[in-house]
């Protein structure tokens, strides 16, 4: 605890907040920053999110270097609470479970200990326990058990599904309630228990303030309140539904016109199409242990929750204010539109391009060309070369994120405006065609335009 000068002497609460850059992490650090609390943000790059968290004192915090508990203990100096939020839903080169989710937070929890740390929060996930089967969860459960065992005061969150602004899930659950027809594996029977990210947040922040109410000492330091929460505690919302249920209510609150129609699909199928439907919305959190977690059920009893908050969780018809409705609806909404977009572009190249390999025509496509002023001796090489661009182009719209070039889209239009100036220079009539062959590449300009700024970010966990 230290003084604040500008509250006469009233002592706050310092908390050591881990993963302070995530989407639940932000949104901790502004939240205990308004508590009065002074929070010390750990982040990978102090300097980038200075720029996106203006509450917070940065500490540079990497999991990577920090596997052993003598790493941590500087960085624990005068530090009453820690709050681990760094958690990943799918592994990424060197981002392992094994990394972040175990060896990282065993490694803090032990220098807690050695450092008389008055409390740890760790922000787990509902389902780490002793049915975990999946790499995510099991990674979990190690780091919990491993916190239970130390005999620290420690509140282990088991979040079910988080709906917030900027939130991955809540933007794939948006994207899938708004959609004319959903393919949900097994009709969407699968139980959850959605809740808001402002009631995780909020519990978050009752257990990091009345920590700071002392009794006694624990191993030379203060000790927190006997009657703190303490152990594993579901962090749900108020009901539990069926997914189908809970995609309802959701399309419901969004405002998206008409009923939610479902197509029940057999289980696995839907996991044979998770590479293409992952290929179309790279940066979903879709893969076959998602789909195992939610075979499983992602459930819980609501009253531990109910007594931190001091009030019932936020219900789902409540989850999205009136005033951002209309702006989340298109965000929803442009969550499936845009694949749709990216695959007509992509169908339009590579169709282009079969077609000009030998389905039309050679010899009345060099007459074209020869209009066009390219000398016969090159016309193989523009006529070959075109379709290969072409087919080139359109696979590209379906490559993963990190593989398109970022100027993809803006490429793609260079060529189309290209071509339309010397069809318009050489070949003028085409203006005029009845089937508008020129006019067409208008909305084509249209679509990479729309596509080139929407896609700029991606999607990521």
């Amino acid at each position: 605890m230290e003084r604040d000068a500008a509250t006469g002497g009233t002592a706050r609460a310092t908390v050591l907040l881990t993963g302070a850059s995530g989407f639940i992490g932000a949104a901790i650090a502004a939240a205990l920053a308004r508590a009065g609390c002074r929070v010390l943000c750990g982040v990978r790059d102090p300097d980038k999110a200075a720029r996106d968290l203006g509450a917070c004192e940065f500490r540079a915090v990497d999991f990577a270097a920090l596997t052993d508990a003598q790493a941590w203990l500087p960085l624990l100096d005068g530090v009453d609470v820690v709050v681990n939020a760094v958690g990943i839903f799918a592994e990424r080169g060197t981002q392992t479970f094994e990394l972040l989710h175990r060896r990282g937070p065993i490694a803090l929890f032990t220098a807690c200990a050695q450092a008389n740390v008055r409390a740890v929060i760790q922000i787990s996930a509902l389902g780490a326990d002793e049915h975990a089967t999946t790499p995510y969860h099991l990674s979990k459960k190690a780091a919990d058990d491993y916190l239970v065992g130390l005999g620290l005061p420690a509140a282990i969150l088991q979040p079910s599904l988080v709906y917030g602004p900027g939130g991955v899930s809540a933007r794939m659950f948006g994207t899938l309630a708004t959609m004319p027809l959903l393919l949900l594996p097994e009709g969407g029977r699968q139980r959850v228990q959605p809740v808001h990210l402002d009631d995780v947040v909020a519990a978050i922040v009752r257990l990091a303030t009345t920590a700071s109410g002392t009794v006694g000492t624990v191993g030379g330091g203060p000790a927190v309140r006997q009657d703190w929460p303490q152990g594993r505690i579901p962090v749900v919302g108020p009901t539990a539904l069926g997914l189908r249920d809970y995609l309802a209510e959701l399309r419901h609150t969004l405002g998206q016109p008409g009923a939610l129609r479902v197509l029940p699909v057999p289980a696995a199928l839907v996991r044979a199409g998770l590479p293409l439907m992952t290929r179309l919305a790279p940066g979903l959190p879709l893969n076959q242990d998602a789909l195992a977690m939610l075979a499983r059920g992602n459930t819980g009893d609501p009253a531990p929750m109910q007594r931190l908050l001091g009030r019932p969780p936020r219900a789902v018809e409540a989850f999205v204010p009136p005033r951002w409705r209309a702006a989340a609806r298109t965000q929803a909404v442009l969550g499936w539109q845009l694949p749709i977009l990216r695959t007509a572009v992509a169908l339009v190249w590579i169709i282009t391009g079969i077609v000009s390999l030998g389905l039309y025509p050679v010899q009345d496509s060099y007459a074209l060309l020869a209009r066009a002023g390219v000398p016969e001796a090159l016309r193989p090489l523009a006529l070959y070369g075109a379709a290969g661009l072409d087919l080139l182009f359109g696979l590209m719209c379906f490559a993963p994120a990190r593989w398109r070039f970022p100027w993809i889209w803006a490429a793609q239009a260079a060529l189309i405006l290209g071509y339309t100036v010397i069809i318009s220079v050489r070949l003028p009539e085409f203006w005029l065609h009845p089937y508008g062959p020129l006019t067409k590449n208008l909305p084509m300009l249209a679509v990479l335009w729309l596509l080139g700024t929407l896609e700029r970010k991606r999607w990521t966990t």
